[in-house]
């Protein structure tokens, strides 16, 4: 994959989750590069010999499924293959949107141009003028089972690209494909022997949801430290828990770099925190397991992620249709490439581990808006009783964290034998991604709340400032949200938030000082605090000889 003028060029090899969701996003359009011609074109050669040997091959001058053994005579090859599409186009439920499509058809195309499909370069430019011009098929979200790839779905993108069925483009709208691709100068593709099986057969639906949702749940994993950090200065908790020799004991990689974030967004050395001074020697002896354990917490989400990214990049370049042509060796061979149980499970794994920073921060906005555990007004707010501040804010999250508790079921544990026994066994991995993508949209909105919690939390702290990144993370928020000051229409300030996370803002505004105290390398600072004993006094104005052995919880 190379980039040029904003196209990108795809040879089946090096895209990533990061392109394929800008591609979605209509930030580039597509070409091939020569070397993924020139592999397409002699994979075809191959098949047309097939063909005009009357070779008997599965996909291409046979039925499918059940029917392999059924021969096709060479006359009916083309309406075998657009027979296919039409049969297996029966998904039901709302159509993806034109973002989806629009990495489904880029994914599509990126496979094919692997050169192992049989594909005809013809067909294939075809598929990339449809997917510049943004003419995208009606795809409904609902009917794959994961295993033949994803069946259903992949048969309505090919569907449109035959000019049947429905299509969208933002010149026309919703209208019938044929009408939308002649609206763009666009010939309908007509299919050669195996090309339907081609355009159908894969992993795409699975993978190219699965790219979103693991772009997006890196975004969020990165943001949740953030307002965590934020939480911890409000709550007035101690920095002590993230000091890295205990984190160097217990060595998982998102666990040290979990509880290096913290410490680069409250190191007292680094950025002095009115607040943390504040309380520097209360009586606490130690603090919540929502503040404590964040790094064991959102260590293993992030280390969960890095695990699912690996999975889906090494998906999105992976041929997963059947049978493979493999023109050097002048063969074609079926297999099992297509089925989904790689990024299924992958998926299930994603929903669950992101879910848990949801499930935290949820139990973190309890502990913000109750006053025997914050020292805050109740629900965050002044003249309680006349405002209910965030009470329901909080009862929208936890309602969230609880379908995510069902949401997070695993479906790749499920199988159900289909095709009259021939494909018994199968990976149900358009639901994991469906529903990974469900739970992560929870988890942002979560943690938007936490944000605006925060956030609020701070105004009854004023005039002490917390530290520098923090504090710009605190602007942002007020760039889009008032502070609280009597009881409002709070939807909208839940979904402003909730688009910050989105852009990644809260991301952007606090890295260069992540950043920054990685490279400098400073020693981290350990100021005393009531939550360690020390042989040596701690630095005190006053005398402070409060050295109580931790209570083990």
């Amino acid at each position: 994959m190379h980039l040029n003028h904003n196209y990108l060029s795809l040879d089946g090899n090096s895209l990533t989750a990061n392109d394929l969701v800008n591609l979605g996003r209509g930030l580039y359009k597509i070409k091939l590069t020569g070397e993924a011609e020139r592999k397409v074109v002699q994979s075809r050669e191959l098949l047309d010999t097939i063909v005009k040997e009357n070779k008997v091959v599965y996909g291409i001058t046979t039925g499918f499924g059940k029917f392999a053994r059924t021969v096709i005579t060479v006359n009916k090859l083309k309406e075998l293959q657009e027979n296919l599409v039409r049969s297996h186009s029966a998904g039901v439920g709302n159509p993806l949107s034109p973002e989806r499509t629009r990495m489904l058809l880029a994914l599509r195309i990126n496979v094919l141009a692997k050169g192992y499909s049989g594909i005809s370069l013809e067909t294939l430019h075809a598929m990339i003028q449809a997917f510049n011009a943004s003419c995208l098929s009606f795809v409904p979200e609902k009917g794959t089972v994961g295993a033949s790839g994803d069946l259903a779905p992949l048969a309505h993108l090919a569907l449109g690209l035959m000019g049947e069925g429905k299509m969208w483009s933002p010149k026309s709208g919703w209208a019938d494909a044929k009408y939308v691709l002649e609206a763009h100068g666009l010939k309908p593709i007509s299919l050669k022997p195996k090309e339907g099986i081609a355009l159908i057969n894969g992993t795409q639906m699975i993978t190219s949801l699965g790219a979103e949702a693991v772009e997006r749940a890196q975004a969020i994993a990165r943001q949740a430290d953030i307002i965590a950090a934020l939480t911890l200065e409000v709550l007035k908790g101690t920095t002590k828990a993230f000091d890295s020799d205990i984190h160097s004991l217990r060595p998982h990689p998102g666990q040290i770099e979990v509880a290096q974030r913290f410490r680069s967004l409250l190191d007292s050395d680094h950025h002095p925190s009115e607040i943390a001074e504040s309380h520097r020697f209360c009586d606490r002896v130690q603090d919540a397991y929502t503040m404590r354990c964040c790094p064991q917490v959102h260590g293993i989400t992030i280390d969960t992620i890095n695990f699912v990214h690996n999975i889906i990049n090494t998906e999105i370049n992976s041929a997963t249709d059947n049978p493979m042509v493999f023109a050097e060796r002048g063969e074609t061979i079926s297999g099992g490439n297509f089925h989904g149980e790689y990024p299924a499970k992958a998926l299930d794994f994603l929903a669950i581990a992101v879910h848990e920073l949801a499930s935290i921060s949820e139990r973190r906005i309890e502990r913000l808006c109750n006053p025997s555990l914050s020292e805050l007004p109740a629900f965050l707010v002044n003249e309680g009783g006349l405002n209910s501040g965030f009470m329901i804010a909080h009862c929208t999250a936890a309602s969230l964290v609880s379908e995510n508790k069902v949401l997070c079921h695993p479906s790749s544990v499920d199988s159900l034998s289909t095709s009259a026994a021939t494909e018994d066994h199968v990976s149900m991995g358009g639901w994991a991604a469906r529903k990974a993508l469900r739970v992560i949209e929870h988890v942002e909105q979560i943690l938007a709340i936490e944000l605006l919690a925060a956030c609020q939390g701070i105004e009854f702290l004023r005039p002490l400032r917390t530290t520098t990144p923090l504090e710009k993370v605190y602007e942002l928020v007020r760039s889009v949200v008032k502070p609280w000051i009597k009881d409002r229409f709070m939807s909208p300030d839940i979904e402003a938030v909730h688009r910050l996370l989105i852009d990644q803002k809260v991301w952007n505004v606090a890295k260069p000082y992540i950043d920054k105290y990685q490279t400098e390398y400073i020693p981290e600072s350990r100021p005393g605090s009531p939550t360690a004993f020390s042989l040596e006094s701690p630095a005190s104005p006053r005398n402070f000889l409060k050295h109580d052995v931790l209570r083990v919880l």
